[in-house]
């Protein structure tokens, strides 16, 4: 390989697999001499990339780490997959990373190829985001890098934390592991003063810092860390429960079936019994009143709130259009019971 410049890049690609080299595999892959390939090995050092050197038999040549980040040598799957990845973190909930993610990905669009430009282009007209709902606190990436060293290095961390009550604490543990779950950042962490396993819903940590002392890892009670984030969640989550019949059959019902996840069964050729099920009081009324703007329902049974919110939303309905959507007869004694003073219940974990 005779030009310099094509020759010291083929060197840079085979240095960033992280290998370890003898000079001569270099200079046989590159088709050079052993004195032409340290000669790229200190080009490439006045790039900035740091190389580093061992003498002898067994010396060679490997990338190390330095103190900045020198050019990176892409070949196209990966310029594929960092873009791709780029446009997922512009819309993710780590509080700062959008803007950093969009001027990045609008550097590498000046110096893509029109062939990987066209690639990127179709990818990214086939391929939807869905950036995170604005009632989601957003978390530090400070917060992130602090619990993430502590994971890596077993190191115990204090923070202040927000409980879903409302209650604040101080917290001393030993962090395990961070998982995200789409929306939300969770810490699985031994909770040093409680004695305990805990999740930790990262938006509500505040100033963790290190506290230096070392740990030994324990028994995680669960296959992974995201199986015990999932079993945390489906264990705070307070499940709410309604029973409506539908004057619809199960043909009828079967995209709001898959919808809601609403278990439809047949009562008579023309009647459907839908069973409803959420973790929030508001969201299973609106289901309810989703099905009633649609088709005639019959409350059979439900939690009272949910039967007072329905019948309002009932009556908001009526003034707005002319045709009032029927529910049970059963939400006139409800309304009867007046302001139950329903709140809209919020996150699970």
């Amino acid at each position: 390989m005779s030009d310099p410049t094509e020759r010291t890049l083929a060197l840079l690609s085979m240095l960033q697999t992280h290998r370890h080299w003898k000079g001569s595999q270099l200079a046989q892959r590159l088709g050079v001499s052993d004195r032409t390939v340290r000669r790229d090995i200190d080009r490439l050092r006045q790039l900035g990339y740091p190389v580093d050197s061992e003498p002898g038999v067994d010396g060679g040549y490997k990338l190390a780490i330095g103190a900045h980040v020198p050019p990176l040598l892409l070949d196209d799957n990966e310029a594929i997959a960092l873009i791709l990845g780029l446009r997922t973190a512009a819309v993710t909930a780590i509080e700062g990373i959008e803007e950093t993610a969009v001027a990045l990905m609008a550097k590498l669009d000046r110096i893509l190829p029109d062939r990987l430009r066209r690639r990127v282009d179709a990818l990214q007209h086939s391929v939807e985001v869905m950036s995170s709902s604005p009632t989601v606190e957003t978390v530090a990436a400070s917060t992130l890098m602090v619990l993430s060293q502590g994971c890596r290095d077993r190191e115990e961390v204090r923070f202040a934390y927000e409980r879903r009550d409302g209650e604040e604490s101080h917290r001393l543990v030993q962090p395990h592991q961070l998982v995200s779950a789409g929306k939300r950042w969770y810490l699985v962490a031994w909770d040093v003063r409680r004695a305990g396993w805990r999740t930790f819903r990262v938006d509500r940590i505040d100033h963790p810092t290190l506290a230096g002392a070392r740990f030994e890892p324990r028994p995680l009670p669960a296959e992974t860390a995201a199986a015990f984030v999932a079993d945390g969640i489906r264990a705070m989550a307070i499940e709410h429960r309604a029973i409506i019949d539908v004057d619809a059959t199960l043909e009828e019902l079967a995209t709001m079936g898959r919808r809601f996840d609403a278990s439809p069964e047949p009562i008579d050729v023309r009647r459907t019994r839908m069973n409803l099920h959420a973790d929030s009081i508001a969201w299973l009324a609106s289901m309810i009143v989703v099905v009633a703007t649609s088709f005639d329902i019959e409350i059979a049974e439900a939690p009272p709130e949910v039967r007072h919110l329905v019948t309002a939303a009932a009556s908001r309905l009526a003034v707005a259009t002319p045709s009032a959507v029927r529910v049970s007869a059963e939400r006139t004694r409800a309304a009867e019971l007046g302001d139950l003073g329903v709140g809209v219940a919020g996150d699970v974990a």
